[in-house]
Formats: structure tokens, sequence, C-alpha cells
């Protein structure tokens, strides 16, 4: 009997810190844990700013089956440091985003051009673009939808 509480009890205490050792943890989490790395964590947080997209959808409507359609997303920086867009993607193959790669500074402002490729599809579409800043919300997320239709001859 005391063999079998003994087992028992090792085997919970291991499932527990398994379980506890699962837990994924963010690199900032990480870093702030860290007294070491205190430091950088607060500078990730003092660097931050924010940006405000004039409009984060766009209806391309009706477009013709293998058009290469496009639109501006305008923005601003509303924040106090400088906006750094470290990356921008689409979330497929045919969505593909160009953005400013300098520094915009607090009150300036910039655009991301998104090109989309209907190729050979039919139908809706709803896309998004996903933008990567040093933004207090991140990610930032652009959407833009519409139709394809074939044309008739």
């Amino acid at each position: 009997m005391k063999k079998q509480v003994l087992f028992a009890s090792f085997a919970l205490i291991f499932g527990a810190g398994i379980l506890l050792s699962c837990k994924e943890q963010s690199p900032v989490d990480v870093k702030a844990k860290s007294g070491s790395d205190e430091k950088l964590n607060a500078d990730l947080v003092k660097n931050q700013t924010s940006i405000t997209f004039e409009r984060d959808m766009h209806d391309f409507g009706e477009i013709i089956k293998g058009e290469k359609v496009s639109t501006e997303f305008k923005f601003m920086n509303t924040g106090k440091n400088d906006l750094l867009i470290s990356d921008a993607h689409g979330s497929c193959g045919c969505t593909v985003p160009e953005w400013p790669k300098e520094p915009i500074p607090p009150g300036g402002s910039g655009v991301i051009k998104v090109v989309f490729n209907s190729g050979n599809r039919s139908g809706e579409f709803n896309k998004t673009v996903t933008v990567i800043a040093n933004t207090v919300t991140n990610p930032n997320k652009l959407i833009i939808k519409g139709t394809i239709i074939t044309p008739t001859n």
C-alpha cells in the first residue's frame, strides 16, 4: 500500500512538473523575468508608438479574372517616437504589400501600397495584410476584398 501511495505521489508531482513546463512564454515575457534584461524590456515599451490608418479595409468591388488591382492605405504616426515598420505581408502570395522602410517621425505620414493579383481565381475574396511595427497595437491588420468575375464573350 505504501508503494502505491508513493508511486501515485511521484506520478502526480512528475505530471504537474511537465504541465507547468509546457507553458509557452513570449520573448518579452522571458526577458522581463530575467533581472539583467529588464532594461531591454523597458526600452521596447519606451520606443513604442502608435499608427492611425485613414481606413483599414478596401473593397475593390467586381474585378475581372486575371486582373491586377492595387490600393493604398495612408497612415500617420500618432505617437511620440519614430514609427518603424519591420514587415508587411499578405495572407497569400496573390497579395503583395509595399511599405516605407525608413523611420516615420511623430506626426509624419506614409502609405502602404497593396497589389492583388486575381490570377486564375473566381468568386469572392477577402485577404489580410499584416503590418508589423513598433506600435502599441501590434500586429496591425489591413483588409482587401471584392469579387472576381469571369467575363462573358
